[in-house]
């Protein structure tokens, strides 16, 4: 199945190709006497096409810098860590232990019984701190290390059914 999207895609990207090749070589032949608008006019679309590179640019570094990455490949012996087993369903988290200290990396086991969902922990500040998906019959692993003790919410971040609004539970950092 995957192939099959695959050779699609890169079909529909080679159509594409092949209009704006043939729009850009027929592009060349104009009537002389539209020769002053036509260049005044690709002056705009140039720089119409660069603002919008811009902005582009601009949006996609500005949305997606501040988005917590935790480094889950950095080394710690498996007694540094100290392990909360993350199971969600609908409409509720199991998270065993609730309580963790601070300073210390603390690897989520995050699972699903049900459907999808988001497991997004929150600061006091309702600032996304760290986050990963919950899904059924895998589990995933989300390593983080708390700078500062207080109580941190465990949000759902992906719709989920009817009351996903209330699936919300509380992590304790000491």
């Amino acid at each position: 199945m995957i192939s099959t999207v695959y050779a699609i895609t890169l079909v529909c990207i080679g159509l594409v190709i092949a209009v704006f090749y043939y729009v850009f070589v027929n592009s060349k032949e104009a009537d002389p006497d539209y020769q002053s608008i036509i260049k005044k006019w690709y002056g705009v679309r140039s720089k119409w096409f660069l603002f919008l590179l811009v902005l582009g640019l601009t949006v996609s570094v500005l949305t997606t810098t501040p988005f917590p990455t935790p480094d889950q490949k950095k080394e710690y012996s498996s007694d540094d860590y100290q392990n909360v087993t993350v199971d969600a369903h609908q409409w509720y988290w199991i998270m065993t232990p609730s309580t963790v200290k601070a300073g210390q990396p603390v690897e989520f086991k995050v699972s699903a019984a049900d459907v999808n969902h988001g497991f997004g922990i929150y600061d006091e500040h309702m600032e996304l701190v760290a986050q990963t998906q919950a899904m059924p019959g895998y589990t995933n692993k989300l390593i983080h290390t708390f700078d500062k003790p207080g109580k941190f919410k465990i949000l759902c971040l992906e719709y989920c059914g009817l009351a996903h609004h209330a699936m919300i539970t509380e992590l304790t950092v000491e």
